[in-house]
């Protein structure tokens, strides 16, 4: 990679750049979001995490010419199958929202004693859209559904969410804590050790 070579975030989400941009920045990475390129965003018909991913790095790269990192993420619970899976974000239908979502998990899981259940995060970097070997990062964080919401951190399931070796749900978590064991914090650090043994 040449010295601060421009990476595009094939998401607009505010959070992710900041986070992605700071962790990258040792690696000489300017992150910039995919909007300031006027990409729109890419269709996400996969029923896997990694396919999803892999679809809008590719569709970040091949509109802006740059390389490009995209995460697909959500939760999968045993009892379901491994659903909500990739429709995490839309499991309550459209349009989407976190109380939509959760009301129909916990609806789901009525009289379900089995309530494992892990959050699973895929990042994918791509040098350019025909790049045959992109680097993808996967990180789990495996926790247990509770009935009842706790904790006013966090977003999506989090409040739902129970990290059984600590007691607390996600949403009950400090931010800091939360990015160092979660599902996504695993990827990026699989990411960027691997960016560290050169691309």
């Amino acid at each position: 990679m040449t010295e601060c070579e421009k990476l595009v975030l094939a998401s607009g989400n505010a959070g992710k750049l900041r986070e992605f941009g700071q962790l990258l920045a040792p690696f000489d990475f300017e992150v910039l979001p995919q909007s300031a390129f006027n990409v729109p965003e890419a269709e996400e018909p996969h029923v896997t995490f990694v396919e999803n991913a892999i679809a809008k790095a590719r569709h970040a790269a091949q509109l802006t010419g740059l390389p490009a990192l995209a995460d697909d993420s959500g939760l999968c619970v045993a009892a379901l199958g491994g659903a909500p899976g990739v429709w995490s974000a839309r499991y309550g239908g459209e349009p989407k929202s976190d109380a939509k979502n959760n009301a129909k998990l916990l609806a789901d899981l009525a009289g379900v004693a089995d309530r494992r259940a892990h959050y699973v995060a895929v990042l994918v970097l791509m040098r350019a859209a025909d790049d045959p070997q992109p680097i993808v990062a996967e990180g789990e964080w495996h926790g247990e559904i509770v009935d009842a919401p706790r904790g006013e951190g966090g977003f999506g399931y989090d409040p739902y969410f129970l990290v059984p070796e600590l007691g607390l749900t996600v949403a009950e978590l400090p931010h800091d804590e939360k990015n160092r064991r979660s599902h996504r914090g695993q990827a990026l650090a699989q990411l960027i050790a691997r960016l560290r043994l050169g691309m």
